[in-house]
């Protein structure tokens, strides 16, 4: 049952009911060993952090900043600051220098807690720039902190500052004076449009958000809930609140890449993930299967197959599956689906939430065939999070994001665009004034940006409206619906369509290296370096023909004429991608321009 409270109180509520059992597992910076940490450490970190805090004088409702990856620390110190009013103000770890002096300065910010060596090398080296700046505090012990440094120090020594709680008194006091209209967080966006916004978070959009989910998501105090995406990205956030809130156990995970293999050696029950986590899984298996005996390929088909009516063609629609279908489908789960889901550390999964991006219906039915209990859901930072997911015991639809969440008002507006209010979504921009008297209609409705349209109560998404392409026909083009087609293909690790004022649609794509230079060696194509292999003719019409049958559903003005195979990743170094990874359309247009002209000659 989900303990309901001011988010200040919720670690100290919940060491009161679960006391020492455990809630967090985690691995030190850089180590190989799982730890664990029970309710009631949790709790006391939190209120070290809170006295620590007070003694280097933070002040009410003043911002800190995080600039870390998926830690212990990262925890213990945001709560820590909702102890005693303080706002925090995350920074995803790939961030760059400058985005991080920008929004050091734009907020204010005076202390400034880094995870890893590059965090605190890129905080040391902004220092002097930011003139609000006076501490660096460092979670990783292992980090070099520069002798010409005063002004940093250790999460350890730091912690001693609030050793034996000496601020208790002062701390309790703030936890009664703790006010729902107070900001908690200000989360900045990625800038995929513009520059960087703050988005103003309030405690009591929290409350109606946490109140809301537990309402139609099933995740409870048996789960074991995996952390994959960063602790800054809304999603991941709100998603481990709502976890904590009802007594699940959080695995933390600090590097993403090692994501898979922390699952095997965990066995999560739940995870929040991105569409392009199960598009890698799908592609994932497909070629296992591309690579297995034809007898084991019938097999897994068919598993499919069976997979797909009794989840999908049935439960999905509220249906019971008939008797002979059910039992063989409990067959085939037991000895087929269940090995894909073991491979995955998945034997006992619960429900996996899924959103940020389009969702293919093919990754879809294959998630739901094999077993796994995806919830696609839709949201932004500015709504706190959840819009609308596909809730419990209900029928769902694949190709939507789920049903609205109570409390939140939904109606579509010009141009299809959703427009939001309620509880959940933010007052506007930190320091945006004039921004902000644009971003809501004359009803007080929010502009998403997004076009969509509701059915049979299911909300479904289009595109983005700032996104949508005209050709030079007069024809509307939803490029990211298009990239969603094709990244389901094995060899195609990024893709970005191209066809504003063109006269067709085109693509800019960047292989999967490693199974292209498998395919080149079978075909006994000769290759030194990537370059060779996206200049070969052959390649570039194998992967035009693989990219002409994912899109063949498509009108004939959306289907993709030419493409261009690129040797190099789309890079947040190059300000291609965003800290969440979603593409800068303009800055690889203009990066790839003489590159995207050829394809127009």
């Amino acid at each position: 049952m989900q303990t309901k409270c001011h988010l200040s109180l919720l670690i100290h509520e919940q060491a009161k009911k679960y006391g020492d059992a455990p809630v967090l597992t985690f691995k030190d910076f850089g180590a190989e060993q799982w730890k664990t940490v029970s309710w009631n450490h949790f709790s006391l970190q939190v209120k070290q952090v809170s006295n620590a805090l007070l003694n280097l004088g933070v002040k009410t409702q003043e911002n800190i900043g995080i600039f870390s990856q998926n830690c212990v620390h990262y925890l213990y110190t945001d709560f820590g600051a909702y102890g005693i009013r303080a706002v925090s103000i995350p920074f995803y770890a790939t961030s760059s220098e400058q985005q991080l002096q920008y929004v050091v300065n734009d907020a204010q910010i005076r202390f400034l807690f880094v995870g890893e060596q590059e965090q605190y090398d890129k905080a040391h080296r902004i220092f002097a720039l930011c003139h609000s700046l006076e501490r660096i505090i460092v979670f990783d012990r292992s980090v070099r902190i520069s002798t010409h440094d005063p002004n940093a120090l250790y999460f350890d020594d730091f912690l001693k500052l609030g050793e034996h709680l000496p601020r208790q008194s002062e701390v309790e006091k703030l936890w009664a004076e703790a006010n729902e209209e107070d900001l908690c967080n200000i989360l900045y966006t990625s800038g995929t449009t513009g520059d960087s916004k703050g988005v103003m978070l309030t405690y009591s959009q929290y409350h109606a958000a946490l109140k809301a989910n537990d309402e139609c998501v099933d995740v409870g105090e048996a789960d074991r809930v995996i952390s994959f995406l960063p602790f800054t990205h809304i999603f991941e956030r709100a998603w481990s609140y709502l976890s904590l809130s009802e007594g699940a156990q959080l695995i933390i995970n600090t590097y993403p890449r090692e994501i898979q293999e922390s699952m095997r050696q965990t066995h999560p029950t739940c995870m929040s993930s991105v569409p392009r986590f199960w598009e890698k899984v799908y592609t994932g298996v497909k070629e296992r299967m591309d690579n297995a005996s034809a007898m084991q390929r019938k097999l897994f088909l068919h598993a499919l197959a069976v997979g797909k009516k009794h989840n999908i063609d049935y439960l999905s629609r509220g249906k019971r599956p008939p008797l002979t279908l059910k039992l063989e489908y409990q067959l085939l789960n037991r000895t087929v689906l269940s090995l894909v889901r073991k491979q995955l550390g998945l034997e006992n999964g619960n429900i996996f939430p899924t959103a940020g991006a389009t969702v293919s219906p093919g990754v879809e039915e294959f998630v739901h065939s094999v077993g796994i209990n995806m919830i696609v859901g839709y949201g932004l930072t500015e709504s706190l999070a959840t819009v609308s997911c596909d809730h419990k015991g209900q029928p769902f639809t694949v190709g939507s994001v789920g049903r609205i969440i109570n409390g939140l008002q939904v109606k579509i507006g010009e141009n299809n665009e959703v427009l939001l209010k309620g509880p959940t979504i933010t007052k506007g921009y930190y320091q945006r004034e004039s921004l902000n008297a644009s971003i809501f209609d004359a009803e007080g409705f929010f502009r998403t940006g997004d076009a969509g349209y509701i059915k049979n109560g299911e909300l479904f998404l289009t595109d983005r409206i700032k996104d949508l392409y005209k050709t030079s026909n007069g024809k509307y083009i939803a490029p990211q619906m298009i990239e969603a087609l094709l990244l389901v293909d094995k060899y195609i690790d990024q893709v970005a369509v191209v066809a504003d004022e063109r006269q067709f649609v085109s693509a800019l794509v960047v292989p999967e290296f490693r199974l292209l230079e498998d395919y080149a060696r079978d075909k006994g194509i000769a290759f030194n370096c990537r370059e060779d292999l996206c200049a070969n003719h052959q390649i570039h019409d194998m992967m035009l023909d693989r990219i002409h049958t994912l899109v063949q559903q498509l009108a004939p003005y959306e289907q993709i004429k030419r493409i261009t195979l690129i040797a190099h990743h789309f890079s947040m170094e190059n300000g291609e991608l965003t800290n969440t990874l979603k593409l800068r359309r303009r800055v690889i247009q203009a990066n790839y321009k003489e590159v995207i002209e050829k394809m127009y000659e």
